[in-house]
């Protein structure tokens, strides 16, 4: 349907079977057809980089939180699984027994832990292992791929002494001095 050129609205209502009052965008006076102006390819493209470059700041900012959150998680684990053992040392000294609890005492729920091992953020175990005092004072990393920690305890030395650790050498965050520190580092 198209007008004739200068068309009068009431001529274009009648051929549009509409009442008078409404008429068509090709009933306006010089058959003007008014389009919306759409976006060029270019100002698509400026708004396209300009949120890759958003992204580009946005994007590094939340994988170091997934860092911080693992750390976190690290050392509230640690923390949790030494306060254990630091009350089970003190009923243990006032009982007058071993004062550092076995690998087997450990890992039975409900004497040492109420809820069991947590699980290690960096390789998502709950197992622990027994190393021996020299691979504990280096901290060494023993089958990462099927163990979360790592315990030595030693109740006939003097001191006695015990050392729970973490079964991973990833990055858990940086010291003051900006330097990496493991997780078996905490």
């Amino acid at each position: 349907m198209t007008c004739a050129a200068g068309a009068n609205r009431a001529v274009c209502a009648a051929r549009l079977d509409r009442p008078k009052g409404q008429t068509d965008l090709c009933c306006m006076p010089h058959c003007a057809i008014h389009l919306r102006r759409a976006f060029t390819l270019l100002e698509v493209m400026i708004v396209v980089v300009i949120l890759g470059i958003l992204a580009a700041i946005v994007v590094p900012q939340f994988s170091s939180a997934t860092d911080d959150a693992k750390a976190s998680a690290l050392r509230s684990g640690l923390a949790g699984v030494r306060a254990s053992i630091a009350g089970y040392r003190a009923n243990a000294i006032l009982a007058g027994t071993d004062p550092y609890p076995t690998l087997a005492l450990l890992t039975a729920e409900g004497t040492v832990l109420q809820g069991g091992l947590p699980e290690n953020p960096y390789n998502k175990r709950t197992s622990v292992q027994a190393v021996t005092r020299a691979q504990a004072d280096a901290r060494a990393v023993i089958n990462e791929g099927t163990v979360g920690w790592n315990y030595f305890a030693d109740n006939a030395s003097t001191p006695a002494v015990a050392i729970f650790y973490a079964n991973s050498d990833d990055s858990a965050g940086k010291d003051a001095s900006n330097n990496d520190i493991a997780a078996n580092d905490y």
